[in-house]
């Protein structure tokens, strides 16, 4: 037995509360492990029968996942005194082993040594972890204000560049979309399904993506006004649109007030101790800070690292949030960079935002396992980037199966409780990658992607654009401004269309937003991804050449099926 390859603890995505009454415990395995049992009971039962020794209920575990290395098996067990102790029985080849909390060993040799069992001490109802229910029927659009669309009434300004003027563009360019142009596109974005928008930052700044904040308190003028704000969340609330905040509060803006006094004062300043200095002589002309001299985001001398450790720092983005959230509206909150803020800080600001409004999704930029921040007191969830690595690797190396495919999204999904699956933020682009279209061979491909993206678990988002298939590779390219005379003149109808099928269909079938999935493989077409939720089934032709399909049920959606044959890069999705 290959012993190595378990894996169990009492936290994290291996034991959690998924509600009040029950406790789901995950066991990883390997291949070779053909049956598994959970051992569980009270821990104080054998006390309660006056017994010396404590004994557990074996209740048969259930395959939940296949990873690459992995099985992964799953049981939910409702303690009625609310506490429960286990260990677990693996068998492999007619051999059994038994999982104890400090070691594995065979089931004949479990009364001669010494073991420790597993416990979930008690089901406290405050300490579930309970994210928003609105956020798992959201579909998102990721918008750079400066990008999306200048309103009709805005005046011409020789500080922007001409709308849809893209040769050569510069890092520091701007282009005058605003707030008001937003307002202005909610019915199109209420067309295509969306029901939330997330805005990248909207507070001063020198830059056009406004991550180098100088005043969080107000709105660039570039985009607009407080009121202009105002009026675009309580349009999109009448659209039933969601708005959502970009917080950068691991870094600042140069200009930023507590900054500016710590260059002028030195240790003198009483913000000394917002940021994290290590030399006295730290204010230079220099763009880096390689040197050390001061921690900023990444080696950027205009973006000073602020130091969420410190209670004053704290109190004034407590603040801030609370601002937001009771003047503004808002119905979450994007934290940039959020792998750096500090948890203590994390864990306060959520109890003040969730006391003021419970429903409010706060949601942590973090690119990798962030378990660590998902124990329900600090981010409700991250953007989930293994998501859209797991896509483009399929349709990038042919050589995968859809078995492969599965593995890589089971691996995603293993990685957190079931509650926090279905409200990952997922996504196949964002302003920091490259957009979705540059990685696809046709826009039949994207597609394809934006069939996975909307028929998964989580709450989806679409990068202002996608949905006319724009392109763009690194920054600045992939921030072109909207290309509204086109839209407008019905140019990407075809393609809209059907991202807005895909979106609706999302909206109207409540069992694409669950997390239970089945792959379904065929032998003659191992690139043929075909997988079930529930009464629904998504076919998607990664093959080189088109294939026979009898579809199993009523035809909601296709590209490329002509009722017997699904062409290469086409998708079909039939209900039963």
């Amino acid at each position: 037995m290959n012993i190595s390859a378990i894996r169990h603890r009492s936290a994290g995505s291996y034991c959690y509360a998924l509600d009040e009454n029950t406790v789901v415990l995950n066991l990883w395995t390997g291949y070779d492990v053909d049956k598994a049992f959970a051992v569980s009971e009270d821990p104080f039962i054998h006390e309660l029968k006056r017994q010396r020794d404590w004994e557990g209920v074996a209740s048969q575990m259930s395959p939940l996942y296949e990873l690459e290395n992995h099985k992964v098996w799953t049981i939910e067990l409702k303690p009625e005194f609310k506490r429960l102790q286990y260990y677990f029985i693996i068998e492999s080849n007619g051999e059994r082993y038994c999982v104890f909390e400090n070691k594995i060993c065979p089931e004949s040799e479990r009364g001669r040594i010494s073991t420790e069992f597993f416990k979930f001490p008690w089901i406290n109802p405050s300490d579930v972890i309970k994210p928003p229910k609105w956020v798992r029927d959201t579909v998102w659009y990721q918008i750079m204000p400066d990008r999306f669309c200048r309103d009709s009434d805005s005046p011409e300004s020789e500080k922007f560049r001409e709308w849809g003027d893209f040769s050569k563009p510069g890092f520091n360019d701007l282009y005058g979309g605003n707030l008001c142009g937003i307002t202005e596109r909610l019915p199109y974005l209420k067309s295509l399904g969306i029901s939330g928008i997330y805005l990248t930052p909207i507070f001063l700044s020198n830059s056009n993506h406004k991550y180098n904040t100088f005043d969080y308190y107000t709105i660039d003028p570039d985009f607009g006004t407080e009121d202009d704000l105002i009026t675009l969340v309580e349009s999109a609330h009448k659209n039933g649109i969601r708005v959502m905040l970009d917080a950068v509060f691991n870094h600042c803006g140069s200009k930023f007030f507590a900054w500016k006094d710590v260059c002028e004062k030195g240790r003198d300043s009483k913000y000394f101790d917002w940021f994290f200095i290590n030399r006295d002589d730290f204010v230079k002309d220099d763009f880096t800070v390689a040197d050390g001299r001061f921690y900023t985001f990444s080696f950027w001398s205009p973006m000073p690292k602020l130091n969420t450790n410190c209670p004053a720092v704290q109190n004034y983005f407590t603040e801030l949030c609370l601002h937001w959230a009771g003047d503004f509206g808002i119905d979450g909150i994007r934290f940039d960079v959020g792998d750096e803020i500090s948890h203590t800080f994390l864990r306060r600001l959520s109890a003040a935002l969730k006391e003021k409004n419970p429903d409010i999704y706060l949601l942590g930029e973090i690119w990798f396992d962030s378990i660590s921040w998902l124990n329900g007191f600090e981010y409700d969830a991250v953007m989930n980037y293994p998501f859209p690595g797991a896509v483009g690797d399929f349709w990038r190396d042919k050589t995968m199966t859809s078995r492969d495919f599965m593995r890589r999204l089971n691996y995603c999904r293993a990685l957190y409780p079931r509650q926090i699956n279905e409200v990952m933020f997922n996504f196949l682009d964002t302003h920091d990658t490259a957009r979705v279209r540059e990685n696809c061979k046709s826009d039949d491909e994207l597609l394809q992607k934006l069939a996975v993206l909307l028929t998964m678990a989580g709450t989806p988002s679409l990068y202002y654009g996608t949905e006319i298939a724009m392109r763009g590779k690194h920054t600045p390219y992939n921030r072109s401004t909207m290309p509204w005379d086109e839209i407008d003149g019905g140019k990407y109808d075809r393609f809209k269309n059907k991202v807005s099928e895909l979106v609706n269909l999302r909206n109207e079938h409540p069992c694409v937003k669950r997390d239970e999935l089945k792959f379904i493989f065929d032998d003659e077409a191992p690139r043929l991804v075909r997988y079930q939720k529930e009464n629904l089934t998504v076919y998607l032709n990664a093959e080189m050449r088109s294939v026979s399909v009898k579809p199993d049920g009523r035809i909601l959606f296709s590209n490329g099926f002509d009722g017997e044959t699904l062409d290469k890069n086409g998708v079909l999705i039939t209900v039963r």
